[in-house]
């Protein structure tokens, strides 16, 4: 049996499908959550466990038939805890939020207490943000920056000592600096809370040994595959020396408590297409194509933040150790959501974001994120992302108009298409 190709549906999202393959060539993606998926054998592969329907662990399944899913759930642990360095990972989880929403919901009860960053200094929704169940349902004290722009630790301490947490969550959505899990780690243990770290947005450069590895400090690191590993939509957890050590808040240990956690007490069956991909991307990752993208990634960001402060642009943190920069664009006369629309029109995506004591809502802000991921993939060399970084200081600051701009970042994209990497 064939399906009838030809609806009026079917030809929208064609149409849709062609203008995105258009765009995503042609636009300078700044976007720092977004990244390119790796497709081709991966996508043709693991499309075929999409159709698999099972529940449980490897070797513990409750449906029968499950001898080759349960082969590729192994192989992307393997590669997990190979790319990591860790003990034990769960790779079910279907997103990094989820996998944050599963840590909370296993460790603690409603009303207990957590210590995490600021939404306006950096951090996630996921972490105890108002918006959020997770500031609905539990105790949440927020610590922030000090006035250069970094964590400011002696705040970490104080706050940990008087509030008391059962969790401290560190990672950050929007933070461009390293961060000292090693004292987090401290700081936890001097008052027997459990250390989650979220590293969705630098699990690459983590990979690549260019930023700080939380895995042996943090009782739980998250993080997701497709930010900046280039993999599928999907989240991962994993634990390093502490996998098999009781935890100081309950008597289990992050191995046994999270693969409970994940099934079944926060979802059922899990994604096996995605997980098959997983395997494959994680594995990817170890090699060397991937560790000279992630080299070329921190560069460009560095790039970028040096042109964006030349252009009179205040840099959150003064610059970056990742890929992300975080701009204020009050000097300019524009809100972060004015920037991001007036850089759309000139063919740059960005995301509004706001920034440490930010008097504006989250909808309108009075700050930019920029990430270099997609500029990294795709290979952009050093001379031309400083003169790209450069059209985004002169558009912010009305320099150069829109449609000039837009042309320059058409031109220059044009020359270094998305690289096909078929593994």
């Amino acid at each position: 049996m064939t399906q009838d190709t030809r609806s009026p549906t079917s030809r929208e999202l064609r149409q849709a499908a062609k203008q995105e393959v258009t765009a995503q060539s042609l636009d300078l993606c700044l976007v720092a959550s977004r990244s390119i998926s790796i497709t081709g054998e991966v996508s043709r592969v693991a499309h075929t466990f999409g159709n698999v329907t099972t529940e449980g662990y490897p070797g513990r399944r409750f449906h029968s038939g499950s001898e080759r899913v349960d082969k590729v759930e192994a192989l992307a642990i393997e590669a997990a805890c190979k790319l990591f360095g860790a003990q034990w990972a769960n790779v079910q989880p279907l997103s990094a939020s989820n996998a944050n929403l599963a840590l909370m919901t296993s460790l603690l009860e409603p009303g207990d207490r957590v210590l995490s960053m600021q939404l306006k200094s950096g951090g996630h929704l996921t972490h105890g943000s108002p918006a959020s169940f997770t500031g609905k349902y539990f105790n949440v004290a927020r610590y922030g920056l000090d006035p250069t722009g970094q964590i400011d630790y002696g705040e970490v301490r104080r706050l940990a000592h008087s509030h008391r947490p059962e969790m401290i969550v560190c990672g950050a959505s929007s933070f461009p600096l390293s961060i000292d899990f090693q004292a987090f780690r401290e700081i936890a243990d001097e008052v027997g809370a459990v250390l989650v770290a979220d590293v969705s947005h630098p699990a690459g450069l983590i990979a690549a040994g260019l930023y700080p590895s939380p895995i042996d400090h943090a009782h739980f690191t998250t993080l997701c595959t497709h930010k900046q590993l280039f993999g599928p939509k999907g989240g991962v957890i994993l634990s390093g020396r502490s996998a098999h050590e009781r935890l100081p808040t309950r008597d289990s240990t992050p191995a046994k408590l999270m693969d409970r956690a994940v099934f079944p007490g926060f979802q059922g069956s899990p994604d096996y297409a995605s997980i098959a991909q997983k395997a494959f991307t994680l594995d990817w990752a170890r090699g060397t194509v991937f560790s000279s993208i992630m080299d070329r990634t921190a560069r460009l960001a560095g790039i970028l933040a040096e042109a964006l402060a030349a252009a009179d642009l205040k840099i959150v943190g003064g610059g970056t150790d990742s890929h992300l920069v975080v701009a204020d664009v009050t000097e300019t006369g524009l809100s972060g959501r004015q920037a991001e629309n007036l850089l759309e029109e000139a063919g740059i995506l960005t995301n509004r974001n706001q920034i440490p004591g930010d008097a504006r809502a989250p909808s309108e802000s009075s700050g930019v994120r920029f990430g270099t991921n997609i500029a990294g993939f795709r290979g952009v060399s050093d001379e031309d992302f400083r003169l790209l970084s450069e059209t985004v200081g002169a558009v912010l600051f009305g320099r150069i108009s829109s449609r000039s701009a837009l042309e320059i970042v058409h031109n220059t994209m044009d020359r270094h298409p998305i690289p096909e990497i078929i593994l």
